[in-house]
């Protein structure tokens, strides 16, 4: 591959990421309107909003920490999103792996911490402290996932692994070969997503918002834009790892949403959860399930 080829890619991959991500935050309110029996927002709403954070005049920085957490979680994803094979492009996919890419998607979530710790809100304290129990709660099981697929597939390189399963057809997906990983996976997913029941360090009602709360502009707008990347990242490693990647777009697009698709839709059918209760359940089933598929794998 050409160096002017490769850099082309580099700039495509979190642009397509953005524009996709952007699609699946319209899919979450579509989806909350429907059970809720409304309409939803209209389809340029999400990039309407980011459009406005950032245009607003009034821009509070309470110091440099403040505006570089942001800096960092978001460009953890763009970094992220240059790791990941997409149908026809690889980006730097070869170079990194699954290890690689388990350690910096814990970037985005210490950057949150490094922006909202500089506002000294307590609210914002309280929902960190949350954000940071959460990650250490699904961290677990997702490593645990991580290391089977690894096993299971004998490699940790993304590009290898979608061939693998390309290969020989769905008989040999992920979630064929070894459905219990596949199961601890998508529970995972539920829980890094942050939404339902696993909502607990944004809690409108309790904690107003938590890390959000002294978020105002385009640091709310960087916010905004980093979660469309969490969704984007979410559906494509979940469908690298499990459904075989994509042989083409259309195909590529329909697995991702769907991926997304069903925690967004449990979401908004339970409630939410305390911390407590939040850690004992994700480090009981995803555990436990988690385990026997490594089981499965090392036979």
């Amino acid at each position: 591959m050409s160096t002017t080829h490769l850099l082309i890619e580099l700039v495509l991959m979190p642009l397509v990421a953005f524009v996709v991500g952007l699609a699946m935050l319209l899919m979450l309110r579509k989806i909350g309107a429907r059970l809720q029996r409304r309409v939803g927002p209209p389809l340029l709403q999400p990039l309407f909003d980011v459009i406005k954070l950032y245009s607003k005049r009034t821009q509070v920085s309470h110091g440099l920490l403040h505006e570089a957490g942001i800096v960092v979680a978001v460009g953890a994803y763009v970094a992220i999103e240059t790791l990941v094979p997409v149908p026809g492009m690889n980006g730097i996919a070869e170079k990194g792996g699954l290890i690689l890419l388990s350690y910096l998607m814990m970037v985005p979530s210490l950057g949150l911490a490094l922006g909202v710790g500089q506002c000294a809100n307590p609210n914002g304290s309280i929902g960190l402290s949350r954000a940071m129990t959460a990650m250490l709660a699904y961290d677990i099981p997702f490593m645990l996932v991580v290391f089977g697929v690894a096993w299971q597939f004998q490699t940790t390189n993304l590009v290898e692994l979608v061939a693998v399963q390309q290969a020989g057809g769905i008989a040999t997906w992920g979630i064929v070969e070894n459905p219990l990983l596949a199961i601890a996976g998508l529970f995972g997913l539920q829980a890094m997503l942050g939404k339902q029941p696993f909502e607990i360090y944004v809690a409108p009602a309790e904690i107003a918002t938590g890390p959000m709360v002294e978020m105002g502009g385009k640091f709310l707008g960087g916010l905004f834009v980093m979660q469309s990347f969490q969704f984007y990242t979410a559906g494509v490693l979940y469908t690298t790892m499990f459904l075989g990647g994509g042989e083409n777009w259309f195909t590529f697009l329909i697995k991702i949403f769907v991926v997304v698709a069903i925690p967004l839709s449990v979401a908004f059918m339970f409630p939410r959860y305390r911390t407590e209760d939040m850690v004992r359940l994700v480090w009981k089933w995803p555990v436990i399930l988690a385990l026997l598929g490594l089981v499965v794998a090392v036979q």
